[in-house]
């Protein structure tokens, strides 16, 4: 039995921490929010994110950061991407050396363009970061619904770990040392997610999606190639895997707020009636800004941010996209004739 704290109490820290208690682990879930904790401590069911999902009143509920993380063999990092490095700050004080934390969460901080991983061991060195992550969403985690991760970590002993704490006959856990493709590939899918959203809200059809999701993931690999990571983990569950189901799914924060700006509502509208972070708006900028220092063309990712932040027509912005330059779609491919 491994002693697990979850930091982060929305939906998707909820549905992990019952991963984690139906295989028999002894769990403790934190917030910030007072009024969180005292809800699950009395209904152990998050009724605004994760409704229907019943937890075990076997798993703790606290306010208290201390007792969150101190003494557990594992903790899961669970807030949404723009309070990871606040979050972290807060756990620092009471991290053991090689303290494993798993960043769940998906972005990319836009001021110095880190990982979420990147910021958990800038902000305290004594961790051993890891990222769990794939095609998931937190509504069908928490009703057991067959889901496959994979578990990332800078060595093969951490990630195994993660892979045995968390995997059962519903929750499949793989393996892998890229640590960077992985965060890259969680992260900017919820861009192109926004993208074919807007689609969505245009009501456009499947052909438009079909061509944002095979040239976003393009532009996704050639980014991920660019700073490093190998192309493969792209073209596995925490890319091209994690891409589809948040281009398609109704549970996709991401796919909802830009099929609502695809209908005219501003970003702000979108993201107030989705009433969830929509990670893909924060990680757009930052996306834009890493194609630019990598020299790596990304139009789609360059049209979502103009949509966002300068009020350019989605309708507009596809047009563009369809009227760019004729090019060839397998650069490294050679003609016989």
């Amino acid at each position: 039995m491994a002693k697990a704290g979850i930091i982060g109490a929305g939906s998707w820290g909820c549905a992990l921490a019952g991963v984690l208690d139906t295989n028999g682990h002894q769990v403790t879930v934190w917030s910030v929010m007072e009024d969180e904790i005292s809800m699950l401590k009395e209904t152990h069911e998050h009724a605004d994110k994760l409704p229907g999902v019943l937890l075990s009143e076997k798993i703790s509920f606290t306010c208290d950061i201390k007792e969150a993380v101190s003494d557990m063999d594992l903790l899961v990092l669970a807030v949404p991407s723009v309070y990871t490095r606040s979050t972290a700050k807060q756990m620092a004080p009471y991290i053991r050396q090689n303290q494993i934390i798993v960043s769940v969460a998906k972005g990319i901080e836009e001021e110095s363009l880190l990982t979420l991983c990147e910021i958990i061991e800038e902000e305290i060195p004594a961790a051993d970061a890891a990222v769990l992550c794939g095609p998931s969403h937190a509504e069908e985690v928490g009703r057991r619904l067959p889901t496959a991760l994979v578990a990332g970590a800078r060595t093969k002993k951490t990630a195994e770990y993660i892979q045995k704490v968390f995997m059962n006959d519903v929750f499949r856990v793989y393996t892998s040392p890229d640590v960077l493709g992985m965060e890259l590939g969680g992260a900017l899918k919820n861009v192109i997610a926004l993208a074919a959203g807007m689609a969505d809200g245009l009501e456009y059809g499947d052909n438009t999606k079909a061509a944002l999701i095979t040239r976003g993931i393009t532009e996704i690999a050639r980014l991920a190639a660019a700073m490093g990571a190998n192309t493969e983990t792209i073209n596995g569950l925490t890319g091209i895997g994690d891409l589809i189901v948040t281009c398609a799914s109704r549970h996709s924060r991401n796919r909802k707020a830009g099929m609502l700006i695809g209908r005219g509502y501003t970003m702000q509208q979108a993201m107030d009636e989705v009433k969830m972070v929509v990670e893909g708006v924060y990680s757009a900028k930052a996306a834009a800004a890493l194609g630019k220092k990598y020299g790596v063309s990304m139009p789609i990712i360059e049209q979502v941010n103009r949509v966002l932040f300068d009020d350019k027509p989605a309708k507009d912005a596809v047009r563009e996209l369809m009227q760019r330059d004729k090019k060839t779609e397998h650069t490294t491919l050679e003609w016989e004739n």
